[in-house]
């Protein structure tokens, strides 16, 4: 079994507005190079319940699949399948969990699994991949908690 990646931060504000600029900012915080298109000024939708799908469209209105929503419970839970830039039966399964620690404070906890569909190698190699990536993208979702600017819908330059 190829363990599955865990994350847990904290973040300067309420459970809504963490749960909020996961799912309706993102772009806010994405960086252009973890998109499919590579291009600035791109939308990332989650569409708001199950079965949702999660895409980013871009400013010529071509729409590039992620994955798609398995669990919508805001502000407390939510989790996906995800297949960016990969064929949807390559998913790997993310959970994220939204823990109020104050009226100005959410812990984010990241259970990001399923490799072992992969097959061994692939799955080892998408892991490490994957952890490199959270690594990039978890500074920048902080900093947009953190910020009144986390509204702006315009993806993050890198």
């Amino acid at each position: 079994m190829i363990e599955p990646l865990t994350l847990n931060f904290d973040v300067a504000c309420g459970v809504e507005h963490a749960f909020m600029v996961w799912t309706e900012r993102a772009a806010a915080w994405w960086p252009a190079a973890h998109t499919v298109s590579h291009e600035r000024g791109v939308h990332i939708v989650f569409e708001p319940r199950v079965g949702g799908r999660i895409f980013e469209r871009t400013s010529t209105q071509v729409e590039h699949d992620w994955g798609h929503v398995t669990a919508w419970e805001p502000p407390h839970r939510l989790a996906y399948q995800w297949h960016i830039a990969t064929d949807p039966s390559n998913a790997t399964a993310v959970e994220i969990r939204f823990t109020a620690l104050g009226p100005g404070a959410t812990r984010v906890e990241v259970h990001h699994g399923g490799w072992d569909r992969l097959g061994p190698e692939q799955g080892r190699e998408w892991r490490t991949m994957n952890r490199a990536g959270w690594d990039g993208v978890v500074p920048d979702y902080m900093a947009a908690c953190a910020s009144p600017s986390s509204h702006n819908q315009s993806i993050k330059e890198t």
